[in-house]
Order: C-alpha cells, then structure tokens, then sequence
C-alpha cells in the first residue's frame, strides 16, 4: 500500500547547533575584551563550541522534559529524602563545574570573576536551568569566611572542578555544591517575618552548633550537599536572624552523635514551577537539624545578603545569557525563512525588530559584565580608591531590576520572529519556547523588582554616588545629546535619592534610567557606532515602548550584520 504525497516540506529554518557561541558574539567578546584585555580566547573558542553543540542540546532537552523527581522513602520504608535526576542533567552539572563556574574563582588571581561570568552567560545559552547550585556555589564562598573551620574544611571541595553526584558526607566526595534557603510561607522577600527556631547544641570544630525546628518555603537545589538559611535563637528571639550552615549529611564525631548519617532535613515536596524545569526547588522542613552558626549571632541578615549580592550578578549575567540565544535563534530562523519574496531578515521592519532586540541584547551583556569586574576588583583589592566597591554596591540592584526586567519581553519579541514555529515546545525541542519559560525566573528570584529598587536606595547611602557615576561617565561626555541629557537627569536623582525624604515610588524609574546611561556609556567604549546612537536616539531620545521602532537614519542593517553568528 503506497502513501500519498501531499506536499514537500520546505522554506523551513534548521536547528540553531554546531555553532561556536562565542567566535560568532562580537558584542561578547569586545565586552570582555574591554574588561580584561588579557582574556584566555583559546578557553572561549573551546567553551563556545561545547555550549553550541547538538550534544549540549540534546542534554538540555532531556533535562528539562524528564524533570527531577523526589523519593521520600526507600522500598523498605526507611526515609532519604533523595531527587532523582536525568543522566543529562548530571552530564550538564559536571561540564559547568570542569569550567570552573561555580566556586572557582575565589581561589584565582584577578581578573578570575570576569572570565567566570563570560563563561557563565556562554554556558546559560545551552542550558539555565542546572546553573541554579552552581551559581549558589559560587556565591556562597564569601559568606562562609566568616566561619574560618567551615570555610577551611569546604572551600577545596567547593572550589573542585570535578563534579561528583553521590549523595554521601562531603568528606567523601570529590566536589561539593551549596544551596541557600532564606524565605519561609508567612514572609517571602520579608525574612525578618521567618520564625525557625535555632536551639543551641554546644560546640565542636566548626564552632557553635544548634538545632533548627521549622520550614523554608523555597530551598532550591535540595540535592546540594550544605546550604545556608536563616533562623532566630533564643538570644534574638525578637531581633534579628542568625546564619546557619546546613549541611545534608552530619559530619563523624559529637555533632554526629556517634557517627555520620542524614540531617533531619525533611523534603515535603518540589515545586512545579512554570520554567526552570532541570533544576529541583523544594519546600522543606527542619526537625531539629544540626547546623553551625556563620559569622555574628544576630547579623544573618547582613551575612547571607553578602551571598545574595553575587548571585544577583549572576541573574543580570543569566538573562543576558538568555537575550543572546534567544537573538541568535531568531537570526537564525528570519535568515533562512522567505516571505513576500525575499528573506524575512531583508524585510525592512523585521530588520528593524532584528536591530533592536541586538542593541537590548548587547547593553545587557555590558552592563552585566561591567558588574563582573566591580566583584572581580572588589574581590582583590585592586581598587585602592574604592571606587569599585561603591559601583558594585549601586549597579548590583540596578542590573538586576533593569537587564532582568526586560527579559521577558525580549524573549517574546524574538519568539514572534519565528512566529508559531517559536511557540510550540514539541518535546523539548523548542528551544524558544523553553526560553520564555525561563525568561520570568532571574528577575524574581533573590528579590523582584520592587526589592531591587529599595535596595537601590539603600545604596545611594552607602556613599558619593553621584560622583562615582560621574567619574564613571567621564569618557563619554558630549557624545551624544541625549545622553548628555539622561545623565544630568540621573545625577540630580541619585543626589536627591538617598534623602530621608525621597519618593520611594520613583525608586524604579531611577533604577530604569541609571541602567541605560551606564550602558550607553559602555556601548559607546567597546561597541559600533552605529550600536550607540541607535542606543541613545531609541532609548534616551524617544524612549519607544515596543521592539522595531527605531527611528530612521540609523544603519540597521549593520547592526543585524554584528549580532550574527558566523
């Protein structure tokens, strides 16, 4: 029995795989480039052709379609409170952590913490969602100095490049993660309002122990091997929290009681999120968990915000990532698809969406980077002005509002350019689609919008804002109008926003206008001219309000032509 032909299938776009994610970004490699002159290229070359390739991809659609799954109880009964995960996922995690994307860095000369987040935004662009534990891993090595045991006796494991998946002690293992667990039900972004209850224990090598009753409403990556969370002790019963590092499994000796064996962390449940689909969020509860107090009874606040700052550096670097492929797919697809007679990237108005989404795309990665080399300074002491610490201090909050808050509108613009072709996921094999899903996450999580722009705020108190950014501008006076005109705007807000008296409710439309005269600025330093007035004549002249409407004049067609893979 034959079967009939209908049609042949063609002016179909092929797969965005085998290509060099980081030979083929110009606006990354000038970016990094500018940061760090002295960048290894021969890493990227080998970096981006991994995170380009049709394996990577396969991992990542695996991954995400076959999600974790959680295992309260062995057959027998007994209880492990383990998650399952994909042989992919395990396959993604030991490639992040060989490229020293976790808590590598801290162990590096200068210049480590820009290399790392070049390559996390590379390696964000084949698969987000594992980046979860590698990113709390690489944020929480800071924090854990102000426990110099812990710190001694886990900073080799978490700064390891061999990734080791076994659930055993970590003295047992050749790598380790870390988690963090900071809202509860009742709170959220609000953890003053968190009521677990740290009981103390005595003390051991690792300082003074106490037992944890209570819960935390999104612990994430519950497979990690310690996590720091928030607690209350009898002591600050009605002030602040304390710092606790908890690990999954008690170490041998008196905090073991007689031998090592799990905490009494109980995983109630993962959560089912819209996106992020290969990593394991858990709601969790401690009964009566040993864990070991991290820096000064009372200050856990302060402490694990120390951790949240980088892991807001890895939010912006994150969506970023995100923007890029998101571009590349919608290049790749407009390039090779007709309509009306030529190729949709020749239409005049497609070019012009193209053009816009290649300026967002490339202002996020430098303003994302520029935060890169803050940490990277702060973090070796080579800005013997502190002029980085204040930057890092005040572009943390705005990156992450602004790069991540324009997220999800540029993943659905790009997601048009394929038209319905973008929007179907066809088992994990729409990329675009998982992209949008994704997309929502970075700008929620470690503090959404409003929490960011508060933050704002209480930065501008921490020092000479104003000047800061005007020393930071100085390269880019009079380079055009509107620019000149956005940053006497944003030096009288700053001036006036750290007053006692200052509008709480303008906090994000500074937050707003600081991000883009700041990427202007860099635009302007180590990108094309016709990339920067493009910038400033859309989002400084006209503030437009939708993707594709650039005004005329400009070189779209070179701007489409940079954004490009080749």
């Amino acid at each position: 029995m034959s079967t009939a032909v209908t049609h042949d299938v063609f002016n179909q776009s092929t797969p965005l795989v085998d290509q060099n994610l980081f030979t083929g970004n110009r606006a990354l490699q000038h970016a990094l480039r500018f940061n760090l002159p002295a960048f290894d290229a021969t890493r990227f070359a080998a970096l981006g052709a991994t995170a380009g390739s049709a394996a990577m991809q396969r991992h990542a659609r695996l991954a995400n379609t076959f999600s974790p799954q959680l295992k309260s109880h062995d057959r027998f009964g007994h209880r492990i409170d383990e998650v399952e995960f994909h042989p992919s996922y395990h396959a993604l995690m030991a490639e992040a952590m060989q490229q020293g994307l976790h808590g590598t860095p801290w162990t590096q000369a200068p210049g480590a913490h820009i290399e790392r987040a070049a390559a996390f935004m590379l390696f964000t662009e084949a698969e987000p969602s594992i980046l979860c534990p590698i990113s709390m891993t690489y944020a929480v090595m800071p924090a854990l100095r102000a426990n110099p045991a812990i710190h001694a006796a886990w900073g080799p494991g978490l700064a390891s490049r061999v990734y080791d998946g076994r659930f055993l002690p970590f003295d047992q293992k050749h790598g380790l993660t870390m988690g963090m667990g900071m809202t509860e039900k009742q709170g959220g972004s609000d953890v003053r309002a968190n009521t677990t209850v740290a009981t103390p224990d005595g003390s051991d090598a690792w300082g003074q122990r106490f037992k944890l009753t209570g819960h935390k409403w999104f612990m994430s990556a519950p497979m990690c091997d310690a996590f720091l969370v928030l607690a209350r002790t009898p002591a600050q019963s009605a002030g602040g929290l304390s710092c606790f590092f908890l690990p999954r499994w008690l170490p041998e000796g008196p905090a073991g009681q007689g031998g090592a064996g799990l905490n009494a962390i109980r995983v109630q449940r993962l959560k089912h999120k819209l996106g992020n689909q290969a990593n394991a969020s858990s709601e969790v509860e401690f009964h009566g968990a040993a864990a070991w107090l991290v820096g000064q009874e009372g200050r856990g606040i302060p402490q694990i915000l120390a951790m949240g700052a980088i892991t807001r550096l890895d939010c912006a670097l994150g969506t970023a990532g995100l923007m890029r492929q998101a571009l590349s797919i919608a290049l790749q697809h407009t390039s090779q698809r007709q309509a009306f007679g030529k190729r949709l990237v020749e239409q005049p108005m497609m070019q012009n969406v193209l053009a816009d989404l290649a300026i967002e795309s490339e202002a996020a990665t430098a303003l994302a980077l520029r935060l890169a080399r803050a940490v990277d300074a702060t973090e070796h002491g080579t800005d013997l002005s502190s002029h980085e610490a204040l930057i890092g201090r005040v572009l943390t909050p705005i990156a992450k509002f602004w790069v991540c808050k324009r997220g999800a509108g540029f993943a659905q613009e790009a997601m048009e350019c394929l038209g319905g072709n973008g929007y179907v996921e066809e088992q994990g094999e729409g990329v675009m689609a998982r992209i949008y899903r994704e997309m929502p996450l970075n700008s929620i999580w470690e503090g959404a919008g409003n929490i960011m722009a508060l933050d704002l705020k209480r930065a501008l108190r921490t020092g000479a804002v104003a000047d800061a950014l005007a020393h930071e501008m100085a390269p880019v006076r009079g380079a055009h109008p509107a620019l000149d005109a956005a940053l006497t705007r944003v030096l009288h807000g700053l001036d006036g926003g750290a007053g006692e008296h200052a509008d709480e409710a303008q906090a994000r439309r500074l937050a707003r206008d600081t991000a883009l005269v700041l990427q202007a600025a860099l635009l302007r330093q180590h990108s094309t001219d016709a990339v920067f007035h493009a910038f400033c004549a859309s989002r400084l002249a006209e503030a437009s309000d939708v993707y594709g409407s650039l005004p005329a004049g400009l070189d779209l067609a070179g701007i489409v032509a940079r954004s490009q893979l080749h």
